[in-house]
């Protein structure tokens, strides 16, 4: 009696790691995401982009975009993108494998979505599970588009003369606080 009872209660624990371990199961990817990725995700596998039509691959770090009938997965977007800034466009997160294979689906689902400037973006959220997530400065082009905007300020120094001072606007360098 004891050793079946013994097997029953071993058979039961078995069952729920299966079942405990089942429900651990979760895929989170804050820190890989880009400091322009969209806020309110802890997993995103893909940005579609429908401003350009494009897709961008959170894990891979990588752009998707069409060129000759072919998608083309690169670190960087194509020149005839060179005024997309991807802080400023709007992205939809795509959980989906091959998002680019239903294109026209997106296409159409999210047309509404082009020009919009009113997106937060990780880079602007206080909130602190963005904290120490990835910003995209390892070295590897990851094609980040960073901008730079300069502007002259003036100062009066002790001799009343003007001084110019070249300030540099760098966005997407860190977090703001």
């Amino acid at each position: 009696m004891k050793k079946l009872i013994l097997t029953a209660a071993i058979f039961f624990s078995c069952l729920s790691v299966k079942i405990a371990s089942a429900q651990i199961s979760l895929s989170i990817n804050i820190g890989s995401q880009p400091d322009w990725g969209p806020t309110g995700y802890d997993h995103a596998d893909y940005y579609y982009m429908p401003d350009i039509d494009s897709y961008y691959d959170v894990n891979a770090h990588q752009y998707v975009y069409l060129n000759n009938n072919v998608w083309v997965h690169t670190t960087a977007l194509p020149p005839r993108y060179s005024n997309y800034n991807v802080y400023n466009g709007y992205k939809v997160v795509v959980n989906e494998r091959t998002p680019w294979v239903h294109n026209d689906v997106y296409r159409t689902k999210y047309s509404s979505y082009r020009g919009q400037r009113n997106q937060t973006i990780i880079r602007d959220s206080k909130d602190v599970k963005y904290r120490n997530h990835w910003n995209g400065n390892d070295n590897r082009g990851q094609g980040r588009r960073v901008v730079v905007h300069k502007t002259k300020t003036v100062h009066k120094d002790n001799g009343n003369r003007d001084k110019h001072d070249d300030h540099r606007d760098n966005p997407g360098q860190g977090h703001r606080n």
